[in-house]
């Protein structure tokens, strides 16, 4: 039986709306977050923070927009559920009662409006087995995630909140806030803070002091809750430490009832994506397709035009023989195929990267957004051109001829001076007054192919689209013969100067898989923090996996362009396997299965 076939690369292929944002001036980015996904009516429905609208599709590839008129699109965190005939909606609003709406036809039918009587941030509405519908919300580094019942007809609440999960940093190491969990501030900085505070209003309670101290320090965001039903046990998910991070994730605790008690899962957190092109798995959805097969979505880290610069990426998932929630986010921003049939979630892909570190050229750049930038598997690095006028180009030399079946092409902004269109109207959004920029934009370009760097074939051309697509995907499942690829770009939005930050190209390449890892050593500090290293070779990267059971390391950790991995996302106490893996251009080598830390926590090698 022939089944259709799709691709995705992460981040997914979709509109990101611009941002016009008042914060120390004006700031102009593009941004989706915080994914809700849910099967609605046979098609799936996926609704970001900050587009203005939702997108629909029949295949979890291909992604229709439409926008959400008369709703509160400027609230963050966007949750939608199923009961019975009927989609629900709310989001985010900490400074009055959020509101639920529901409707029946949500692209061409209106919402109607259920009056809430609390407020909340980043919500989740869940509805049990026997008709039943909880809540839960928090989004704080002082406050939990709480839960309570609802009315199903009115959506009040049964009984009081019910506190659920609070952050555990001396024990669980991957809610510890930082890049790779090291942390932001230093003691001495929070202190100045502090006496800064103090000094300007001095007469400030002790218990206001303490409060600030740690909404000001170090302690993580615990929100993004998302709960699940399987297999009679309940799942709530949630993320930490910080969406700025490369290490935000998605952790979960299980329960038999669904306002607990939960128990911390063996597997956690289950989502975590902190290295490879686009870093960053945290506050997301999970969903059961038509097909049976699991996934998670969640959000994605860019930030370097404004904090909440980010993305959304789409990773397969499931439950194992044990019950312990998974997701495989080991290539997890690299093609990955869709089939419309049950799928193997730890399914290695088929085509490697051979773009990393080659030689590459431009028509021109800017000094410091050099051409190699393009080629340097970094999201928040880019070529940029000298000018915006259309035809500027980036060209990446594989070195010989390859069988190239997929380029994924990432264009990034770079604005130094825009202004907020005429007759807009910030709007209050959290702390920060934005402007979702609605209008019709394109990014048009053309992709060209070389075996000799002389005459060039046409790979696709984009140069009339009506689409903005700043991370496309082109997939050549029977492969094209191609050493040099070519992007020329034509028409960017707001006729800025082209930037790329990802002209990644995969297929095969020449020679033999990578030689099995070898020299592994590996020091555990603290219960929480793990350095693993390992013997230079000619890998182009490795991937360093590990989990509670030889049988079970399904976290991961991409390292490109250096032999060792800084890890800080143990669970103290909790037992630990390794395993290196290598690839290069041909294919994956897997590693030794290594024990580190046994059942009764004694450190067994090193």
């Amino acid at each position: 039986m022939a089944y259709e076939m799709t691709y995705i690369c992460n981040p997914l292929n979709i509109e990101y709306k611009y941002q016009f944002i008042q914060m120390e001036g004006l700031r102009v980015n593009r941004e989706a977050a915080d994914p809700t996904l849910i099967l609605f009516k046979d098609r799936y429905f996926l609704f970001p923070s900050m587009t203005a609208g939702f997108l629909v599709s029949d295949n979890l590839t291909d992604w229709e927009y439409h926008p959400l008129n008369g709703m509160p699109i400027y609230d963050y965190a966007p949750d939608v559920s199923v009961i019975g005939e009927y989609m629900y909606f709310t989001a985010s609003n900490s400074e009055k009662n959020g509101s639920f709406y529901r409707t029946k036809d949500p692209i061409h039918g209106s919402f109607e409006e259920i009056e809430g009587t609390f407020p909340f941030w980043d919500p989740n509405l869940f509805v049990d087995d026997d008709g039943r519908v909880y809540f839960y919300w928090g989004c704080s580094n002082l406050k939990p995630i709480y839960g309570v019942e609802l009315n199903s007809e009115t959506m009040r609440p049964m009984s009081e909140p019910v506190e659920l999960i609070f952050s555990n940093t001396s024990v669980i190491g991957y809610e510890r806030n930082g890049e790779n969990h090291i942390p932001p501030k230093s003691a001495e900085q929070i202190e100045q803070t502090l006496q800064n505070y103090k000094r300007m209003i001095p007469d400030v309670a002790d218990e206001k002091l303490e409060e600030l101290r740690i909404m000001l320090g170090n302690d993580p965001y615990i929100e993004g809750a998302w709960m699940d039903k399987h297999n009679g046990k309940y799942y709530l998910q949630y993320s930490s430490p910080g969406t700025q991070y490369n290490v935000y994730s998605d952790g979960v605790y299980v329960s038999d009832n669904p306002l607990g008690p939960f128990t911390l899962a063996k597997n956690n957190p289950y989502s975590f994506k902190p290295g490879g092109f686009i870093p960053g798995a945290g506050h997301g959805s999970t969903l059961q397709d038509r097909h049976g097969n699991w996934w998670h979505t969640s959000t994605m880290r860019i930030s370097v035009n404004h904090m909440f610069e980010r993305r959304l990426g789409l990773w397969p998932a499931g439950f194992d023989q044990d019950g312990e929630l998974f997701c495989n986010q080991r290539y997890g921003d690299w093609p990955m195929k869709l089939e419309q049939a049950k799928l193997n979630p730890w399914e290695n892909p088929q085509w490697m990267l051979l773009s990393y570190r080659k030689p590459t050229k431009a028509s021109s750049f800017i000094t410091g957004n050099e051409p190699a930038k393009a080629t340097d598997e970094n999201v928040q690095t880019w070529w940029k051109a000298a000018t915006n006028s259309s035809g500027e180009f980036v060209e990446v030399d594989l070195l010989h001829a390859c069988d190239v079946h997929a380029v994924q092409i990432n264009f990034a902004d770079d604005h130094r001076q825009l202004e907020l269109p005429e007759g807009a109207e910030m709007h209050k959004s959290g702390h920060m007054p934005r402007y979702i920029d609605q209008r019709k934009h394109v990014t048009r370009w053309i992709l060209e192919g070389s075996l000799d760097g002389d005459t060039y074939f046409v790979i696709e051309d984009k140069s009339q689209a009506d689409s903005d697509l700043p991370h496309d995907l082109v997939v050549r499942e029977e492969g094209v013969k191609a050493r040099y690829i070519r992007c020329t770009v034509v028409e960017l939005p707001f006729r800025q100067q082209a930037c790329i930050s990802g002209l990644r190209v995969f297929g095969i390449g020449n020679g033999e898989p990578p030689a099995q890892a070898s020299g592994v050593k590996v020091e555990v500090f603290n219960g929480l923090d793990l350095s693993v290293a390992w013997d230079q070779d000619n890998a182009v990267g490795h991937n360093v996996l590990w989990g509670f059971a030889p049988d079970k390391l399904y976290h991961s950790y991409m390292v490109l362009g250096k032999n060792e991995a800084a890890i800080g996302a143990l669970i103290k106490g909790e037992p630990l396997y390794i395993r290196v893996d290598s690839f290069n251009e041909r294919g994956i080598t897997e590693g030794e299965v290594i024990p580190v830390i046994a059942q009764n926590g004694k450190i067994i090698f090193s």
